[in-house]
């Protein structure tokens, strides 16, 4: 229960400004620069969702980073794909935890130690303050994922079409 309390008391003091603070419009700007710039390197599409709190009733029923990002998977709609290729990296400020959503043709190929190890090294920068520098950080990995795994496809260019928003959402 103190575990319950504790978290719920981050939530309830977790604000949209905070969030704004972290992430401003040309924070914003680099992080979408960097996804269009990895995104030219592979097949795969990148969204990237910054989330400020949990309602309390889901953080009372014991919703988790986990639970909630597949719940913004679907709503942001990164299944949504000619090729399966959607990623989506969530971050829960209230909690400083990162999940890692990949659809089926990319989940597949890419272990979950893998995508572990990037939300490791964005939750570390993150936890020393440095918000822009996580965030473009877990791009570039994705990206370097998704490249070993699904490089871009020359001449094809229904593969390289842009089918998901490159910037970021802050919900």
């Amino acid at each position: 229960m103190v575990n319950t309390a504790m978290r719920l008391l981050h939530h309830l003091l977790a604000t949209h400004w905070g969030t704004r603070r972290r992430f401003p419009k040309p924070v914003l700007d680099r992080i979408e620069q960097a996804i269009a710039r990895v995104e030219a390197l592979h097949q795969g599409e990148i969204r990237f969702a910054v989330e400020t709190a949990l309602p309390p009733l889901a953080v009372l029923r014991g919703i988790s980073a986990s639970e909630r990002a597949l719940d913004v998977f679907a709503h942001l709609r990164v299944w949504d794909t000619g090729h399966r290729n959607g990623v989506l990296i969530y971050l829960q400020l209230a909690d400083r935890h990162v999940e890692i959503v990949a659809d089926r043709g990319i989940s597949a190929r890419v272990t979950a130690e893998e995508w572990a190890s990037v939300c490791r090294l964005m939750e570390r920068q993150f936890a020393a303050g440095r918000f822009e520098a996580g965030a473009i950080a877990g791009v570039e990995a994705v990206g370097a994922l998704l490249s070993s795994h699904f490089p871009a496809a020359s001449g094809d260019a229904a593969a390289a079409r842009n089918e998901l928003p490159d910037r970021p959402t802050l919900l």
